[in-house]
């Protein structure tokens, strides 16, 4: 069956959508890469081959714009006719947003636009420093060396890398840093693997369900006995001219930094031991010189296997071009940042992992524009040291079986467990 054949014997193309839909011209990423969860590359590079976007049904997002290209991918982040803003600027009421984007409204930066978002970023950025961050590098060390001396305890020759050092690392890094005191570990990862690569819609509502009034709670133990933490921080910060953070804008900022900011790290750190694995001349090399090669490890790792695959949804609000395609208004666009950073027009030979590659750090897996991730430098600095430091304490590490299964969804990318030996 060819994929127009495939598109128009599926009536749900338009039934997904809310809205009638020309099955020709639609691509079916399954098609284009039969396992698209674990190899979405090759789709990407079948499509990026015949421009840099395209209408699409993907695995769990329904039909949808999908930018691959990187200088349409850059263009897309900085388009202000592509809205961050659901709540304000649906267009397509027929067609169901993720659960998130219903749960935490627009009151944070992920989910806004200009103004409101220009004054969240600014209420945040002035608590949320580089220096904040650089103070931490001690500290992310510590972590790190308690981390792996219980990996490595009593003679411990294997563990599965993601329970024992990935999860619990950003996790731990994080909470501290918003000054969450005591979270589960078991029930924290549940959560943030639910609420961003859910296995259900059941149980990515528990989740969301069971996070949320923990949030609000810690914030109004935050109001009464602030710390020295970041959340407290944010809780009671004033500008210069009276503005502060709603006690909504403080849950839904809580929620981003404390889930986005550990699971997108978790993944960092697999993806880029995962890469090793595949490239041994590369692990080689790395564990030669691992203090000087980590940083370009993890750039790396960011263009070649980033975390974070696409962006969340956004909606054109009138017809606008991206890379030189027209899209209507109405859209529901996502750029495909994985698929950017292997745009052979920018990265040469981008199918080759190379940690010394001059041109990594031009990936755009932290966005680009207004949305570029304000915790960038806290994950560059959590890889940093955590890769350095892994390969330094245990220099032999190999496979040790298959890793876990895959992430669902097109969100994040990563693998559920990584077993390691050394």
């Amino acid at each position: 069956m060819t994929k127009t054949e495939k598109s128009a014997a599926d009536p749900a193309i338009s039934d997904r959508t809310g809205c009638p839909v020309s099955p020709e011209g639609i691509e079916v990423l399954a098609s284009l890469s039969p396992d698209f969860v674990a190899d979405p590359y090759t789709a990407f590079r079948r499509l990026r081959e015949r421009g840099p976007v395209h209408q699409v049904l993907g695995p769990d997002r329904g039909v949808v714009w999908l930018v691959v290209g990187y200088e349409a991918a850059r263009e897309a982040f900085v388009s202000p006719q592509l809205s961050r803003d659901w709540h304000r600027e649906y267009r397509q009421p027929g067609w169901t947003p993720p659960y998130a984007l219903n749960m935490l409204g627009n009151a944070n930066m992920l989910m806004s636009d200009p103004p409101h978002h220009t004054r969240l970023r600014k209420l945040v950025a002035q608590e949320f420093t580089a220096r904040r961050v650089e103070g931490m590098r001690k500290r992310v060390q510590e972590i790190t060396d308690e981390l792996l001396d219980g990996m490595t305890a009593d003679g411990a020759r294997s563990a599965d890398l993601i329970e024992a050092f990935a999860s619990p690392l950003p996790m731990i890094v994080i909470s501290e840093l918003l000054g969450v005191p005591g979270l589960d570990r078991a029930a924290f990862h549940a959560w943030s693997n639910e609420t961003l690569a859910p296995t259900s819609p059941e149980a990515e509502k528990e989740a969301y369900e069971q996070i949320m009034p923990y949030l609000a709670g810690l914030i109004a133990d935050k109001r009464e006995n602030p710390g020295e933490d970041l959340l407290s921080a944010l809780v009671h910060t004033v500008d210069e001219g009276g503005d502060r953070l709603t006690e909504d804008e403080l849950v839904s900022l809580a929620f981003l930094l404390l889930v986005a900011g550990h699971e997108t790290t978790v993944n960092l750190l697999g993806n880029a031991v995962r890469a090793l694995f595949a490239h041994p001349e590369q692990l080689a090399a790395v564990r030669a010189d691992p203090a000087g090669l980590a940083a370009g490890l993890v750039e790396e790792t960011l263009r070649y296997d980033g975390p974070v695959a696409t962006t969340t949804p956004r909606i054109a609000l009138e017809e606008t071009e991206i890379g030189g395609v027209r899209v209507p208004r109405g859209a529901i666009v996502l750029i495909a940042m994985a698929a950017a950073d292997h745009d052979p027009e920018h990265f040469p030979d981008p199918e080759h992992f190379d940690v010394r590659r001059s041109d990594a750090r031009s990936n755009v897996s932290f966005g680009h524009g207004i949305h570029f991730c304000l915790g960038a430098p806290l994950a560059r600095l959590e890889g940093e040291v955590a890769l350095r430091t892994l390969l330094e304490r245990c220099p032999d590490l190999a496979e040790n079986g298959e890793p876990g299964e895959w992430l669902p969804g097109m969100l994040i990318r990563g693998r559920r467990e990584l077993p390691v030996r050394w």
